[in-house]
């Protein structure tokens, strides 16, 4: 068997979708880079999914609204679906923040994981003011937390606390939705 969720003969097994959720500064694109190198999960970004107008408005400080939300989600719905029909699982950052969002993901692979990347504020307020080239200013963290719904008792997955070292999170994750290691260490990260 691969890495990725495929056996070596070509013939598909079940496979695997994580998506590592939170607001904007959690840290999600790095637990899920972490993930995937440890599990071969093939990753990807949701917010190079986004449009060049969504884009725009967010790095003008404007927040999404639903509207402009839902192509995006359905976006990443059906290249999760797309990645499952090929055998491949996947692991992607997205903040997929309120139920209906989750929802809408859940339509694309049979089966699907949150990693909800959780926290004080100011913890994620900190990192934020010290990333480098993002789009997202730190002025919307506001409006993402004031939308957040937190994860369901009747959603597949776990809440870990963004205060944790990011290799701390990913071994957790890792462990607590019982993924399997390709037997790579553990990614040392930021």
């Amino acid at each position: 068997m691969t890495g990725d969720g495929r056996r070596a003969h070509g013939d598909p097994r079940p496979t695997r979708h994580v998506v590592v959720m939170g607001v904007s500064g959690a840290g999600k694109t790095t637990v899920a880079r972490g993930i995937s190198e440890l599990t071969g999960l093939t990753f990807a970004e949701a917010d190079e999914f986004h449009s060049e107008a969504n884009v725009a408005r967010m790095r003008s400080g404007v927040p999404l609204d639903d509207a402009a939300r839902w192509p995006w989600l359905r976006d990443l719905a059906a290249w999760m679906a797309a990645r499952h029909a090929e055998g491949v699982s996947t692991v992607l950052a997205c903040s997929a923040l309120k139920r209906s969002y989750r929802d809408l993901l859940r339509q694309g692979p049979p089966d699907l994981d949150f990693v909800h990347l959780d926290g004080p504020a100011q913890v994620i307020r900190d990192r934020m003011s010290r990333r480098a080239g993002h789009y997202m200013p730190a002025s919307l963290l506001d409006s993402q937390t004031a939308i957040l719904e937190p994860l369901r008792p009747d959603e597949s997955g776990v809440v870990l606390d963004v205060s944790l070292a990011p290799d701390e999170l990913v071994t957790a994750a890792v462990a607590r939705l019982g993924l399997a290691s390709t037997g790579a260490p553990v990614p040392q990260l930021g």
